[in-house]
Formats: C-alpha cells, structure tokens, sequence
C-alpha cells in the first residue's frame, strides 16, 4: 500500500509542476478557435515528455529508496556487508565514476539495480534474496553488471529516449484525435467534441504500449555490449547449475545452502559439498534432499518446513560428510 500510495503522490506532483509550467509558457493552449496550433501542441509534447522522463530521472533515487525500503550502507554490521561495499568501491573505481550509495532491501526474489541522474553519485542497491541465493562470484558479476549501466550513463540515456517517445505519443495522439474528431466524426460546435477526447484516451495507452517496446529495444544491445564488456574485464558469470562429483558421501543429494553458516562462508561450505558429490540449488522444491540453514535463513526454511524436507545445521551436515548420517 505504501509503494502504490508512494507512486500515485509522485506522479500527482510531476502532473501539477508540469501543469503549472505548461500555464506559465502559454504552451497549453494548442485548441484555439482556429484549429489545432501544431507548434504550440509541439512545445506542450515536448515539455511534458521531456520534462516528465527528467524530474523521475532526478527523483529516481529517493521514489526507489522509499518504495523499496532500501537501507543504504554507511557503517557496515557484517563481513558481507563489508565485503558488499568493497566490492562496489572497487568496481566503481575501475569504471572511473565516484561511489554509488549501496543500499539493500527486503525481497526474497533475486534481484539488483543501479538508478541516479549523476555517474558519480548514484545508487546500486541490492535485494536479500539475491545475497542470500548467489555466490560471491554471481554478485559481483551482478554488480558489475549495475556498475556499467552507471559508468556508460546508460539512466540519462534512456531517460532521452523515454522523453522524446513520450513527445512523440502526446503529440500523435492529439493531432490524430483532433482529426477523427473534425473529419471523420464531423464535429461542428466551437472547440472539440467526446470524440477527441475519446481517442485521445486510447491512442495514449497504445502508443504508450509502443513506446515502452521501443525503449526496451534500446535497451537490450546496450545489455549485450556491458555482458561482453564484464567479460573482457575478467568477470566469470557462473551457472547456477553445479556440476556434482560422481562419489562422495552426498553423491546424487540437492542441497540449498540459506542464512549465515557458522565458521564457514557459503562459498566455501558449497564447495565442500560439491567435492562431496552434491548438486547445489538456488530454491527449494520437494526434490530437495537437505536445506543447510544458517543464521536469519529467512523464507527458503520456512518453505523446506513446508514441504517436509530435510533442514541440517552445518554441524550435522559435517557429520553426514564423515560418513555418520
């Protein structure tokens, strides 16, 4: 309810800044007496879709701290949240940009995101789930995945792209329902009739419906260049599918490793058990034969519970090790 409380005070405010100014430039009366005036329409398309797609550009980093709850990192409580904030240093640094804000939020899905109108004062924030299910290896070639888009201004380039595709919907929509309204539909009171109105209401929605697949078009060779660019750099993108030994004492078993491992980090305990002959998996189901839990193993036991698989600690994963199951 907060989020979508959240997104609806957002865009009320964009709507009533980007009003007011529209009233100031006289650029909100494209109807007059005449007709359409294309020119003034132009102007009022342009500072809407532009100035739209920018004041979200800059407001970007507050709406998603908010609506996600992230916490941003200044003094870090973990090892791997000093890891976490190494990590980004160093890849920023690399990359030549000044040190994002790192922030983590609660979400069990996998997932990262890199947002900020500056390069050197942006925000990379990362979800639990994804710190919780991915190696060290996975997340840093996620966060170098973030760390790219930040470097290569690749917000400030779409934001381009989403401002001149939104001019372009706003402007086509008018001007095509001021025709259907005129021509096709014959209105011969002063101003414009229901039918405008009418048309322009759903040649937004699907001109907006196109717009959004243009920008993702834009979006996805930019994608594929920061993948080969990470790899020249020397980031290996891990499967998550690990490649079990034949024998071992946990030869054929799946195991999900969540929470905090005593003694142990969760790389190197899935590296022990992959000797050991284990598949390690990213998500629990009824073909999981063990759930290693740690500390704060959050949904991932709670589902093993669920579905009556086996939860170890890593004492007693020890032992099964030794052969003492």
């Amino acid at each position: 309810m907060k989020r979508v409380f959240l997104f609806l005070a957002t865009n009320l405010a964009v709507m009533v800044v980007l009003g007011l100014v529209a009233s100031l430039l006289g650029v909100n009366q494209y109807l007059t007496r005449n007709g359409l005036d294309l020119q003034m329409l132009m102007g009022f398309a342009l500072l809407w879709g532009m100035g739209g797609s920018f004041i979200s550009l800059f407001m970007s980093k507050w709406i998603a701290k908010r609506s996600t709850g992230a916490q941003v990192l200044t003094q870090p409580r973990t090892a791997g949240e000093s890891w976490l904030l190494a990590t980004v240093q160093r890849q920023a640094q690399a990359a030549g940009i000044g040190m994002p804000e790192v922030a983590i939020y609660d979400a069990p899905e996998p997932n990262a995101f890199a947002t900020g109108a500056n390069r050197n004062n942006a925000l990379v924030a990362v979800s639990t789930g994804l710190l919780q299910n991915m190696r060290q290896e996975e997340v840093e070639a996620v966060l170098g995945h973030e760390i790219s888009h930040v470097a290569n201004g690749d917000m400030i380039t779409l934001t381009l792209i989403q401002g001149v595709v939104n001019a372009f919907v706003i402007f086509a929509a008018r001007a095509i329902g001021y025709l259907i309204d005129q021509v096709v539909l014959k209105n011969e009171r002063d101003g414009v009739g229901p039918g405008y109105w009418l048309t322009v209401m759903v040649l937004d929605i699907l001109f907006g419906v196109l717009a959004m697949t243009i920008v993702a078009w834009f979006s996805h060779p930019r994608h594929r260049e920061l993948v080969e660019k990470l790899r020249r750099h020397g980031v290996n993108f891990l499967s998550r599918q690990s490649r079990p030994s034949a024998e071992g004492a946990l030869a054929g078993k799946t195991v999900v490793i969540t929470g905090a491992l005593p003694g142990i980090t969760r790389d190197e305990a899935a590296r022990r058990l992959e000797a050991a002959g284990a598949k390690i998996s990213g998500s629990v189901s009824r073909k999981t034969d063990f759930v290693l839990a740690g500390e704060a193993a959050g949904s991932k036991l709670e589902k093993a519970e669920t579905l009556g698989v086996r939860v170890v600690a890593w004492d007693e994963m020890l032992r099964i090790l030794e052969g003492g199951e």
